[in-house]
């Protein structure tokens, strides 16, 4: 049993059923990743629309200034979706749009553009966020799709609020049809039931 395990254990009151084992982190690393991909979106989103002029300076496409502000704007979108509920389309999004920013910075790569070195820096870095965003946008899908045929199973889930063992021998008490009728209210019984 894992010490975060044994922790829950403390804090349950006596008639709660014990944590056995710990099922699967709500949130897991693709979750994380594709949260931190979102907040990226946006900064870089908000860098394309407010300083348009620095980026086209730097890999020489001077003129591109109203594109790379329509590519910021796609970004917050893209940023926004990768942090909603619905992250799988944010994160394909992400990557539509890196193939986007990759095929329009490979125009930058003619032989006259001094800033070429500039270029291939940019071009290595957006296939490396390319395949970060590939990567983590298949690890979601996969992580919250379901397969055909695939059941969940519930094998080590009882149902008794109290457990088991709390619960074994409980119909004793009642000994007659007669002895249900005397029975305090369903309602006075389900407030002596702790709240799982």
């Amino acid at each position: 049993m894992s010490s975060m395990t044994s922790l829950s254990n403390i804090t349950r009151s006596k008639g709660d059923p014990k944590v056995i084992h710990s099922g699967p982190r709500s949130r897991g690393i693709p979750e994380s990743l594709a949260r931190g991909l979102g907040w990226f979106s946006l900064g870089l989103g908000l860098t394309e629309l407010l300083a348009p002029r620095r980026i086209t300076r730097a890999l020489g496409m001077e003129g591109k200034e109203a594109l790379v502000r329509v590519y910021g704007a796609r970004e917050i979108g893209s940023g926004i979706l990768s942090l909603s509920v619905d992250k799988n389309l944010g994160l394909w999004s992400r990557v539509a749009g890196d193939g986007l920013d990759i095929a329009t910075v490979m125009t930058a790569l003619r032989p006259d553009n001094p800033k070429r070195d500039n270029v291939v820096v940019a071009l290595a870095l957006l296939l490396g966020i390319t395949a970060v965003d590939l990567i983590d946008a298949q690890a979601t899908a996969v992580r919250h799709s379901r397969g055909a045929g695939r059941k969940r199973s519930y094998r080590d889930r009882s149902g008794f609020p109290r457990g088991v063992q709390a619960s074994r021998g409980a119909a004793r008490d009642f000994k007659t049809p007669s002895d249900l009728r005397h029975a305090p209210p369903l309602a006075a019984v389900s407030k002596r039931i702790p709240a799982t």
